[in-house]
């Protein structure tokens, strides 16, 4: 399909052991002959490495001692001729070894074009795809996980059952559209009809909801702990990140920004946001701060309010409580080694931890996981991956449930063929079938070059 070849560097860029470049085209072994002078790579066996000399073809100068990997078409990852070069990491050398090889006739790779020919060359599908840039993104072991299931066709395999069940009953309607005079045609009343459609829309709720949860597995919760100043906010985001990343003193207004970390809690990834204590104040760069925090507050998928065990709730502590009452969200009464001045009454369900005796931490953890909802995920973590694949089921739902609709209020048989043919267009598109150019290019465009 592609008439030029491309080439990149494959590992990240800067100062280490060895760097990685990769060619992939027609072209790919020829160009990679004419700066190799160790041995004739157009002869040698596909899968194959090799040892030996790069140079400058001009100048005849030597660039470099690198290892050669030949892989010859179609039995590779773009199903194309591919040619890996590794050489000494050096920022100079690795620069040097690519602008070599774009002499001799390669073309710079834009980002993820390499997967990109992968996926349009028929070597994976547009899941498996998305699955690669998931791998290298992954930050905890369940999101790697997924992106493995997808990557070995899980998800694929996940939507095309739907699209059997789907054809299925496709084609019962249009047999019957087609053929109506046909005796030993099956009839396809209400009662025919109607379990058929409600089955495959239970099928895909289900998905959607183990989806939902690993997508948050993936992605992690953008998690926000507020509260009063010196209730322990800065201590318990340190506690939990195990290291000093905030400020910690006894004066009051201390953390006047937005302070954030990741961590990775039994496999979720929460992105913490710890807050300026709020309270009324006249200073202006604590007001801007207090500001932030209540942006936080509205963005936080959780939100962690903390509360200080040795003094009586006060009017900022009942409004921050309130304000959040609609969220989701875990109350944490912080200086349990202290005497306990507080009340909450007809609230059982805080947490109560020290944050200078360490003690209740992995309790908090248990409960952000099941507040996050995560807490009994499944461990085969064959979901679907990302927001696009999610929005595309979600709308192919919604033209099942119209189907389902006609068929209550006795519709034509045509109609409701409309309806579930645009539900098979939509599975089609989650799978990179049908799929415009420019949806494509827009996708591939997030992957970082040399992949």
């Amino acid at each position: 399909m592609f008439t030029d070849t491309i080439c990149a560097i494959s590992t990240p860029y800067g100062e280490g052991a060895l760097s990685l470049l990769r060619l992939s085209g027609p072209k790919a072994i020829s160009i990679a002959n004419r700066v190799f002078v160790s041995k004739d790579l157009s002869s040698v066996k596909s899968h194959t490495i090799h040892y030996g000399k790069l140079i400058d073809n001009k100048s005849n100068e030597l660039i470099d001692e690198v290892m050669v990997s030949v892989m010859k078409a179609p039995k590779t990852f773009t199903a194309e001729d591919v040619v890996e070069i590794t050489c000494h990491g050096g920022l100079y050398v690795t620069k040097t070894v690519l602008e070599l090889l774009l002499n001799n006739g390669a073309r710079l790779a834009e980002p993820g074009e390499f997967t990109k020919r992968a996926f349009l060359n028929g070597r994976i599908d547009l899941p498996q795809a998305e699955s690669v840039m998931d791998i290298i993104k992954a930050k905890t072991d369940a999101s790697l996980k997924m992106a493995g299931q997808g990557i070995s066709g899980g998800v694929s395999r996940l939507i095309n059952s739907l699209k059997e069940k789907l054809i299925d009953i496709i084609g019962k309607v249009e047999v019957n559209i087609d053929y109506p005079e046909y005796d030993d045609v099956e009839v396809l009343t209400d009662d025919i009809l109607k379990p058929l459609i409600f089955n495959l829309l239970r099928q895909i709720d289900s998905i959607l909801e183990k989806s939902e949860t690993g997508l948050i597995m993936k992605e992690g919760i953008n998690t926000a702990i507020i509260g009063r100043p010196n209730v322990g906010k800065s201590s318990l985001l340190n506690l939990l990140l195990e290291e000093d990343k905030a400020i910690v003193t006894e004066v009051a207004g201390t953390t006047r920004d937005l302070v954030e970390g990741y961590i990775n809690v039994k496999g979720l990834l929460l992105k913490l946001v710890d807050t300026a204590g709020i309270r009324a104040t006249s200073d202006v760069v604590e007001k801007i701060g207090i500001d932030k925090s209540y942006t936080a507050i509205d963005k936080a998928d959780l939100v962690i309010l903390m509360l200080d065990y040795s003094s009586p709730l006060t009017r900022e502590d009942k409004a921050l409580m309130k304000r959040i009452n609609d969220k989701n969200h875990i109350i944490v009464v912080n200086k349990i080694d202290l005497n306990k001045e507080i009340k909450l009454i007809g609230r059982p369900d805080y947490v109560l931890i020290s944050t200078t005796e360490r003690t209740g931490i992995d309790n908090l953890k248990d409960i952000i996981l099941d507040r996050a909802g995560v807490s009994s995920y499944k461990k085969d973590l064959t979901y679907l991956s990302n927001v696009r694949q999610i929005t595309k089921l979600k709308e192919a739902r919604l033209s099942i449930k119209d189907a389902l609709t006609s068929t209550q209020d006795s519709m034509p048989v045509d109609i409701i063929s409309i309806d579930l043919q645009n539900a098979y267009f939509l599975l089609n598109e989650i799978l990179g079938i049908q799929s415009t150019d420019l949806i494509i290019d827009e996708l591939f465009s997030k992957f970082c070059l040399g992949k």
